[in-house]
């Protein structure tokens, strides 16, 4: 088949997901490439295309694509149009509501001079995440529009899938539940550096990710002097630098930008996803292999990655209850790792890369090339069409 992945912001876990997915398609025979903006970006952008690119049959190209709604869309659908014309594409997968949005509409234009073209959409959460209000109404209408140009939806956590059907339509195009799959080298342990902080953050800074609620509870932790590293970039990166120092944790907490993934899991003892909302994300995955203390939120698609351990979650948006768990981990750090332990265990071989593409390579509709994998299984919610 011959495969492009749209997205906008080639960052964060819904870049590695596309990455993961674009190489393993492409290791299975498919001819690959890969759309996403050409703007936004972290320092670890341009490396992590270059090492994909020479598998990339149909390339890599990069559009200017606004991450506010307006005239500008006008522009990038025009552009994605150009671009898939000169593909021949049988699929076209649109990541993120942007990514999403301008793929379907791209191929929908085109219908009438081309060979239809088979569109998916995975929102990685998205306008899902959105609160309720006027913002969240008028994409929830658009994304309803949008579904009529749709093949097929694919959503890493069960959690999605309802929200999109409560939320959007629990009718019309065919969807799957595939979650985010691992790489055999994220089991490999990582051993904490000598300078280790006691608490670490990786993932984008903005107030979605709860860097905010963090902060609240290490200052609340002010007597014992917890210290912590957060990893990672992003529009609130100043808000949340300043408020560190409002909040006298200047000398206990570092930021240090974006960095690899790997690089940063030694930089700290206990991974923290005190997040708001999320999908299924890799963050949680790629701690937990790498054997990590995790304390993570009760949210989105993460109380089904710790389902049957001894994992306990926290409620979100609480500092105090964060705060509560950080202290319980910090005087019993045998019993974190144990604990830590027995969560690897019951994510390996679960989430893996391989069984994921099969399964997203099967609702394409593309001949099987191995026999199907075992582990978290692709779950069909509905066909009504096709």
């Amino acid at each position: 088949m011959r495969i492009l992945h749209c997205l906008r912001a080639p960052v964060g876990g819904l870049f590695r997901h596309v990455l993961d997915l674009a190489e393993e398609q492409a290791n299975r025979g498919h001819d690959v490439g890969i759309l996403a903006d050409s703007n936004a970006e972290d320092r670890l952008t341009s490396t992590k295309f270059a090492a994909v690119a020479p598998k990339m049959k149909l390339g890599i190209a990069r559009i200017p694509m606004r991450r506010q709604p307006g005239l500008g869309d006008l522009a990038a659908v025009r552009a994605v149009r150009s671009h898939i014309a000169t593909l021949d594409l049988d699929v076209l997968h649109g990541h993120g509501a942007k990514g999403g949005a301008y793929a379907r509409l791209a191929a929908r234009s085109l219908t009438l001079r081309h060979p239809p073209v088979k569109t998916f959409y995975t929102p990685h959460g998205g306008s899902l995440n959105l609160k309720p209000g006027l913002e969240q109404r008028a994409l929830m209408m658009a994304e309803r529009a949008l579904e009529r140009m749709t093949t097929g939806l694919i959503f890493e956590s069960a959690h999605a899938a309802r929200t999109y059907r409560t939320r959007v339509s629990a009718k019309g195009a065919p969807q799957r539940i595939i979650p985010n799959g691992l790489k055999a080298a994220d089991l490999n342990a990582v051993e904490p550096r000598a300078d280790a902080t006691d608490v670490l953050f990786v993932g984008e800074l903005r107030e979605l990710k709860g860097v905010d609620v963090l902060l609240n509870a290490l200052a609340g932790l002010s007597e014992r002097q917890v210290t912590a590293t957060i990893v990672g970039a992003g529009p609130d990166e100043a808000k949340f630098k300043e408020m560190a120092a409002t909040l006298g944790l200047g000398e206990r907490v570092r930021f240090t930008g974006a960095m690899p993934i790997r690089e940063a899991f030694a930089l700290g003892r206990i991974m923290v996803v005190p997040s708001r909302a999320e999908s299924f994300p890799y963050v949680v995955l790629e701690a937990s292999a790498a054997g990590l203390p995790l304390i993570a939120t009760n949210v989105g698609g993460i109380p089904e990655i710790v389902a049957d351990t001894d994992t306990a979650l926290i409620a979100p948006g609480d500092p105090a209850a964060l705060a509560t768990a950080l202290a319980a981990t910090l005087d019993n750090p045998e019993f974190a790792r144990a604990r830590a332990a027995r969560l690897k265990a019951g994510i390996k071989g679960k989430f893996t890369v391989a069984a994921m593409t099969d399964a997203v390579l099967n609702f394409y509709g593309a001949r099987p090339s191995r026999p199907e994998p075992r582990g978290y299984p692709a779950t069909k919610l509905h066909s009504q069409r096709g």
